[in-house]
Formats: C-alpha cells, sequence, structure tokens
C-alpha cells in the first residue's frame, strides 16, 4: 500500500460486504468530501452529524437512488477529517453506480485500512486501539470480541498513560535526588518511591499473568472426541449438532478422517473434531487416519475420550487409556456411551487409570440430544476463562512489551536498594520506552502499510 498523504486527497470506499443487503453505506474521507456530496445530493446545506433525506444523482443528473446522507465536520470525525458517508440500498449496482460518482467528482478509491490509518495518523486513535479494531473485525467468539472492545475504547490506552504517569512520577523524583540532595527533600521521599514502584509492578504483573492465562482461549477452544473404533464419536458428534453431519456405520473405521463443527456456549467458541477411531491397524489408509487423530488429539485444549458402556474394556481401551496418560496436561472429559444398554464396562478401572481427570465423567446415549450435558460439564472452564473486567493482551507483542518493563522495573527497583540513583533512572527510561510501544505508532512507512493491508476496504 502506498503512502497517500490526508491532507491533499480525498478517498472513498464501498464500508459494507458486498451482496444483498437492506443497506450499503459509501464512505468519503477527506476536504473534497462535503463538495461531492453537495454535488451527488445536489444541495448545498447539510447539518454536521444529522441524517438527511437526499436524492443521489451521478454526473449527468441522473437519478441513482434515494438515500440517507450523512456529514461530519473534521475534526469531530472517525478521522479526523470532514467525511460524509450515504446509505443507499443494498445491493451492489446502486452502491457502485454511486462510488463511481464519488470517483467522477474528484475522490480517490481508498486502500485496504486506509481511514483507519488517516484516524492514527490524525490522533484520533492510537497502535493498541487499531490493534484491537483489526482484531475486533475478525473475533470468532463472544467473549474474544468483548476483550477487543474494551481496548477499543480506550482500556488499554488508559492502563498505559496511567503507568506512564506513574514511571514519570518516579523519574522525576531520581532526578530530584540527584540534582538536590543537599536540599530539604523529604525524608520519606526514598520509601514513596518504592512503594509507588512496586505497585506499578504489581499492576504490571497481574495484567500480564490474566492475559498469559486468559488470552490465549479468547479466540475459542479445540475439543477432539477420541475413542476405539464404533464407540459412538461419530453419533456423539451428531447428537450435539442435532443433525447428521457425520455418517454413521456398524462397520469399524468408518471414519477415516478428521470432521470439524463450530458451536458457542458461553460466548466461547467451540470447534469440535470427530476423529477416527483409535486402534492398532494393518489398513494404511485407517492408519493415516489414526496419525491425524493422535494429531488432533495433541493439539486440542480440551479431550472428549469415549467408551462404550455396553462392552468389557479391551485392549483398544487400553491402548487409549495409554494415550490419554500422556495427555495429562489437557483438559480431559471422559464419556460413558450407550448408558440405555445394560453395563459391562469397569467404569472405575477407567477413572482409576486417569486420575488428573479435569471435568466429571459423563454417561450420556447418542440417540438423544447431548449438547445440554455438555454444556454442563465444560461451564466451569469456559466461565472461568470469561473476562469479565480484567484487561486482556492478547497479541504477542503486547504481552513481550509487558514483560521487557516488568524486567527493567526490576532492575530499577534493585539499583534504588542500593541508591544507584543514575542507574535507577536509566532503568525507568528503558521502562518508559518499552510501555510506549504499546500505543505510540512506528514510524516506517513499511511497518504501517503490513498493519493496515490487513484491514477492508471501508475501514
Amino acid at each position: 500500500m502506498t503512502s497517500t498523504n490526508p491532507n491533499s486527497s480525498t478517498i472513498v470506499a464501498i464500508a459494507t460486504p458486498p451482496g444483498l443487503g437492506a443497506i450499503a453505506i459509501i464512505k468519503l474521507s477527506g476536504p473534497k468530501s462535503l463538495e461531492i456530496l453537495q454535488a451527488l445530493c445536489q444541495q448545498t446545506h447539510f447539518t454536521p452529524r444529522h441524517a438527511s433525506l437526499v436524492s443521489v444523482y451521478d454526473t449527468q443528473s441522473t437519478l441513482l437512488d434515494l438515500c440517507l446522507a450523512l456529514y461530519f465536520k473534521g475534526p469531530h470525525s472517525y478521522t479526523g477529517e470532514d467525511v460524509a458517508e450515504i446509505q443507499c440500498h443494498g445491493g451492489m449496482v446502486v452502491a457502485r453506480l454511486i462510488l463511481q460518482a464519488c470517483l467522477d467528482y474528484g475522490a480517490i478509491l481508498a486502500q485496504n485500512g486506509e481511514f483507519t490509518r488517516r484516524a492514527l495518523l490524525g490522533g484520533k486513535m492510537d497502535l493498541c486501539q487499531v490493534d484491537a479494531l483489526a482484531k475486533l473485525l475478525e473475533a470468532k467468539s463472544a467473549n474474544y470480541a468483548k476483550a477487543m472492545a474494551k481496548q477499543l475504547k480506550g482500556a488499554l490506552k488508559d492502563f498505559v498513560k496511567r503507568i506512564r504517569g506513574a514511571l514519570l512520577e518516579l523519574l522525576a523524583s531520581a532526578e530530584a535526588l540527584i540534582d538536590y540532595a543537599e536540599e530539604d527533600l523529604p525524608l520519606d521521599l526514598n520509601t514513596r518511591m518504592q512503594t509507588t514502584l512496586q505497585e506499578t509492578l504489581s499492576a504490571l504483573q497481574n495484567t500480564l499473568s490474566v492475559s498469559q492465562s486468559k488470552g490465549a482461549h479468547l479466540e475459542g477452544y479445540r475439543l477432539s472426541i477420541v475413542g476405539k473404533p464404533n464407540v459412538g464419536k461419530s453419533s456423539f458428534l451428531n447428537a450435539l449438532l442435532l443433525e447428521e453431519r457425520a455418517l454413521v456405520s456398524e462397520i469399524a473405521g468408518t471414519t477415516r478422517d478428521t470432521i470439524e463443527e463450530v458451536i458457542s456456549l458461553y460466548g466461547s467458541s467451540l470447534r469440535i473434531i470427530d476423529t477416527a477411531g483409535i486402534r492398532p491397524t494393518e489398513d494404511a489408509i485407517e492408519r493415516l487416519g489414526i496419525a491425524k487423530s493422535l494429531k488432533s488429539m495433541q493439539e486440542s485444549d480440551v479431550i472428549l475420550a469415549l467408551f462404550d458402556l455396553s462392552a468389557p474394556l479391551d485392549d483398544q481401551d487400553q491402548h487409549l487409556l495409554e494415550l490419554l496418560q500422556a495427555q495429562n496436561s489437557k483438559t480431559l472429559c471422559v464419556i460413558f456411551n450407550k448408558n440405555d444398554c445394560p453395563p459391562q464396562l469397569d467404569t472405575q478401572a477407567i477413572l482409576n487409570a486417569l486420575p488428573f481427570l479435569s471435568l466429571p465423567p459423563l454417561y450420556i446415549n447418542t440417540k438423544e440430544p447431548c449438547l445440554t450435558l455438555l454444556k454442563d460439564a465444560l461451564q466451569p472452564l469456559l466461565l472461568e476463562d470469561n473476562p469479565n473486567d480484567d484487561l486482556i493482551l492478547t497479541s504477542l507483542s503486547q504481552q513481550q512489551a509487558l514483560e521487557h518493563t516488568i524486567a527493567h522495573l526490576k532492575e530499577a527497583s534493585r539499583t534504588l536498594d542500593t541508591l544507584e540513583l543514575e542507574l535507577f533512572s536509566y532503568h525507568l527510561k528503558d521502562a518508559l520506552e518499552s510501555i510506549a510501544t504499546l500505543s505510540k505508532p512506528y514510524q516506517t512507512e513499511e511497518v504501517l502499510d503490513a498493519l493496515f493491508a490487513q484491514f477492508c476496504l471501508g475501514k
């Protein structure tokens, strides 16, 4: 994406997805936004921030549509420039005709993310808000969207501002001690500085800890359904979805590949993976499916291990138990299927073999809906990772910035204890630089280009 001078050009884009819909939105930003809006609507007066019902014409005065028009006078707009929006009837034909008319009147096509880029360069947003917006647009779970909405509103910006203020106060106190050591300074200044430093460190460490523990699952969980052949894995998936998603057969080994579906529970996205039956086999194709099952199990956050209540424990069950024991760091839920049949399985032997069991066992019949049972079993896990009011940094680069800030402040604390005030100030300045990377924009055009290329047109 090439750089555009926000003060010299007026950009335009269709801000809504292609396809049929109730409305489509064409958005303009730049010095000629009002002029182009006036020409399109053949009227001169628009009250800023008020919707007007207008007729929209092309350059030949041909009526294109009856629309709503909005004008935002800079700097009171998304980009900080003059902005105009035209809300026409949905359907790409009308929207494209209006877009072409805007181009004919002197606008240029916006690049990906150019509206948000202008908002950043114009001081309407900072880098952490831009990053939150990009992730909000791609959110696949309600919890993730809520966390990003907090950052978009300025939660991370306010956090950085608060930390930065505390560090600047410490730096000023250190400089005072260095420059005016023989003056009448407060006797408890050193103690107060150490208290402020420890409180700041605690706030940073808490945010980092919450981000690392909860942030990993905000985008959702991977759940693998595993078990020996013909234990009812595909039937279980179908019972969860209330549809015949997976092929079910009396023939063992029917499922040769993984099948994935996504559901939402408690605001979390769950990707449920039905895997091929796990057993020793000489069949080359089946072995490939089993290899995928093992990989899926290793990559999952939650393992749903099915066992057949109607059959005694056999070598295939023992083989599965050995594989599960190697996954003792995962969240594991044992599911006993076919509870409508006379029980023959030694369930206690299975539970004893898996002492690290994370969730209580379930007893199911896949001829009946199973989603409520699974929902109740997963409730503690999913609600525990609900973001609530915590600030969560989902980006690895953001978490690394906090780690660097914490490391610098720990060094600062050590030098403050020994009254090495010059070194103390040095580490504080390093900490200020690290925390600032969360919100200040990079200065190179290449990095900005890469950042905004991820956005859609109209954003």
